[in-house]
């Protein structure tokens, strides 16, 4: 199913229920969708590997995307 036809379908169960709780149940979905940040979802370790590869990004210890695909092709 398309995700298009997959909204409609849930749109249509929504406004057939009556039922408080599933109505409250959708809304915390939606607000805890909107106040997540992925990075706390991350670990420590993915953490620290974001961090280290920002330093050598500003370090200039970087290579861009084709120089890197180009030296394992």
């Amino acid at each position: 199913m398309n995700i298009q036809a997959e909204k409609i379908e849930l749109a249509k169960l929504l406004l057939n229920t009556n039922n408080p709780k599933v109505i409250q149940s959708i809304r915390q979905i939606f607000k805890k969708e909107d106040t997540l940040d992925f990075w706390d979802e991350l670990t420590s370790d993915q953490k620290k590997e974001i961090k280290t590869a920002r330093k050598q990004i500003k370090e200039g210890k970087s290579s861009d995307y084709e120089s890197f695909m180009g030296k394992h092709r």
